[in-house]
């Protein structure tokens, strides 16, 4: 990073108590929400993420599933902020249900929650995706746990979250279970189809994998991201990302310490070292960023690696003229806006 660039980041860097920070954005607003105990936060910006107002405070009833990318999740349409948290009475893994939370007024109140998961307990695992289109297209994606083994399933919206479809499996894997502690990602393209990435676990491997769908109930069959392999006996805890541009499906992902960048059916292109990554897009602009051993990594439209600050856990949103990025360290979030 240059030194005027640090100092611009320095002096724009916005701190809050909480982790598991997640992003989103709706013309120049952006929204970032992030957990606390058994509050969830939801904190918006009007000047594409230069400022930000006071959090809102979402109490959410028993235990929230909180770290290693598990916690709240957020979208918005041109109609609705949802948020998106597992949540259970006992917590830790013995219960949780997927709550979505809904707000009318740009995330000033919220409505009761809903439970998305049609078996109850069935998303305990606590890791989940959830993105929007503006038209009001809503997806949830979310490793289930209502049979033995991990399994992808799916919940659509197309009333900007009123409404849902019944859950839809999406994946199951011929050798019983996907990874089980790898969150999914999920991405709508502009014709309202849609892109899950997950990490499989088949024939002792680890790696990532894509399936597509064009209503969210029926899914294709998966294609492995890029063409190496992760012979591990273990999960890595680690699930990346993806963007749908056009008619390409591009991810970013971990295998053993390096960060993936990857188009659907080409060869994968190492970009760094780390783990933790996400990926955003703005129409042309691409931007990747990454927890390094040395801090949090930012990647712009294929440029030179810039580092941002120490920290883990990175959300981003890419804007026309901006990226907005937000991070975990030390028990809190910081949230900065880089102009392009």
């Amino acid at each position: 990073m240059t030194t005027l660039l640090a100092a611009v980041v320095a002096a724009a860097a916005i701190t809050f108590p909480g982790v598991q920070p997640h992003l989103a954005a709706f013309g120049d607003r952006v929204y970032l929400t992030f957990g606390q105990d058994n509050v969830i936060s939801v904190v918006a910006s009007a000047d594409a993420g230069q400022t930000f107002g006071s959090p809102v405070r979402i109490v959410v009833a028993g235990r929230v599933a909180l770290g290693m990318h598990r916690g709240p999740r957020i979208a918005a349409t041109s109609r609705a902020v949802l948020v998106a948290v597992v949540a259970g009475a006992r917590g830790g893994g013995a219960d949780g249900d997927l709550l979505l939370y809904r707000s009318t007024d740009n995330g000033v109140t919220w409505a009761k929650p809903i439970v998305i998961n049609d078996v109850p307990a069935a998303a305990r695992e606590g890791l989940h995706a959830l993105t929007a289109t503006p038209a009001g297209v809503v997806v949830l994606s979310w490793l289930d746990l209502r049979e033995k083994g991990t399994r992808i399933y799916t919940a659509v919206s197309r009333d900007h979250g009123v409404t849902w479809s019944a859950d839809s499996l999406a994946y199951a894997s011929p050798s019983g279970s996907v990874c089980e502690c790898c969150h999914p990602s999920v991405a709508i393209g502009h014709n309202a189809s849609m892109a899950l990435m997950f990490r499989n676990h088949l024939d002792g491997n680890r790696d990532m994998y894509v399936t597509r769908s064009a209503d969210g109930v029926s899914y294709q069959t998966a294609q492995k991201a890029g063409q190496g392999s992760w012979k591990l006996n273990a999960c890595p805890m680690d699930g990346g990302g993806l963007v749908l541009r056009e008619a390409e499906v591009i991810s970013a992902w971990r295998r053993e310490d390096s960060i993936y960048l990857n188009t659907l059916g080409q060869a994968e292109k190492r970009v760094g070292t780390g783990r933790d990554p996400a990926i955003a897009s703005w129409g042309r602009h691409l931007d990747v960023v990454w927890s390094s051993p040395s801090g949090i990594v930012l990647m712009r439209d294929g440029g030179a690696p810039t580092p941002m600050g120490a920290g883990r856990f990175p959300a981003i949103v890419a804007l026309d003229r901006r990226t907005v990025l937000a991070w975990e360290v030390g028990g809190s979030v910081t949230v900065v806006s880089v102009q392009r």
